[in-house]
């Protein structure tokens, strides 16, 4: 048993569990439990319609902000810095805490390490990708107080060497267990992405198209979970949601594909609804243009035996074993090909791949870096 009093950083973007889309807040959905199970007194540092049971909740925002997420800087910069504002004030009550587990994209380590020593040692989480805010990582420095885990090699390999020399190790993601629903098997082949240009909806929608294959893509637009109320808002003249990358994406790139049959956009899926089609696809979709560091998705799919088509890019060459438990290729015509081969592929393959990532198993490494970092910051 860890004993172990550890404040859980969720953000100010999406509940934990997420209603839909999330992928860190699915993740910290995935982490808590275990450290919770493991002896660990957690706080979770999260927004107001948050659902995971913890020890203790910190609540500084009553909603959720991800649909201001991709907004121009001057209307959006306020918004993670009031989250931090609360908790800095909680943490002032230095001993109510060991460690700090953190997962608020820069602002989290920056406000934290500028605390030294009034706050506990903190452990940031690199969910995203590094190239974005390489002037920070290339010269931030937590002095020891502040340090980071990677969620995967092929992420730490690209990382600055300034980043890199602060990281404590690397610790795959993990995905919750699959709910007990029925799902007979389905002939679609299934996205489960939020729709951005990264994530490359209209890739996927093209090689299901030219395979014959039907495709099912559910994610939000924008943070838009209905694809009513994202129709409705557009044709009422909102310029804001207009102007978002991802709405741009969707409009150019996507929706010209979408047409209910061949190719239909469900909108964010949660629970027993993704349950059922997740488990119901052929295979799930990951032909991303970015180096996705951790992919929950993937893993997901796999511990229910569903294989992943993807392109060989960021994490998935460690996830997916190309003929095994997916297949991987950079061009659409091989994509293409791909999708004709899936009945080459043994469901339980994938299912014994996924269990080298456990949410048990995840926890036991974080909680190791905690012992670790606190082995490194005596009191």
């Amino acid at each position: 048993m860890s004993g172990l009093r550890v404040l859980v950083n969720a953000g100010p973007w999406l509940p934990v569990p997420p209603s839909g889309y999330g992928g860190i807040e699915t993740v910290v959905a995935t982490l808590v439990p275990e450290l919770r199970r493991a002896g660990a007194h957690v706080t979770l540092a999260t927004v107001g319609p948050s659902t995971l049971k913890a020890d203790d909740h910190l609540r500084p925002l009553p909603e959720p902000a991800f649909r201001s997420i991709a907004m121009p800087y001057n209307r959006v910069s306020g918004i993670a810095h009031a989250h931090m504002q609360v908790l800095v004030e909680a943490l002032r009550d230095r001993d109510r805490w060991d460690v700090v587990h953190d997962h608020l994209e820069v602002v989290g380590p920056s406000v934290l390490a500028a605390m030294g020593r009034a706050a506990p040692p903190t452990l940031q989480t690199l969910h995203w990708d590094l190239r974005k805010h390489a002037e920070f990582y290339s010269a931030f420095d937590g002095r020891g107080r502040v340090s980071f885990a990677a969620v995967s090699a092929s992420q730490l390999e690209r990382a600055p060497a300034n980043l890199r020399r602060q990281t404590l190790g690397v610790v795959p993601l993990a995905a919750p267990p699959p709910l007990e629903v029925s799902a007979p098997p389905g002939e679609h082949a299934l996205v489960l992405a939020r729709i951005t240009a990264d994530k490359a909806q209209d890739v996927a929608a093209r090689i299901c198209r030219r395979a014959g294959v039907p495709l099912v893509l559910a994610g939000p637009v924008a943070g838009i979970d209905d694809p009513e109320e994202l129709e409705r808002r557009l044709a009422d003249g909102d310029e804001a949601l207009g102007a978002h990358p991802d709405v741009r994406y969707w409009l150019d790139e996507v929706r010209p594909l979408v047409d209910g049959t061949a190719v239909t956009w469900v909108g964010g899926v949660a629970g027993e609804r993704k349950e059922r089609l997740l488990r119901s696809a052929r295979a799930l979709l990951s032909p991303i243009r970015w180096a996705e560091p951790g992919a929950t998705g993937v893993v997901e799919a796999l511990a229910r035996g569903v294989p992943v088509v993807g392109t060989p890019r960021g994490v998935l060459p460690s996830l997916v074993e190309h003929g095994r438990t997916g297949f991987l290729a950079a061009e659409e015509d091989d994509l293409v090909r791909h999708l004709h081969e899936l009945d080459t592929l043994d469901p339980q393959a994938c299912r014994e791949a996924a269990e080298q990532w456990t949410p048990a198993g995840m926890a036991r490494r974080y909680l190791d870096l905690y012992h670790r970092l606190l082995e490194e910051n005596p009191a």
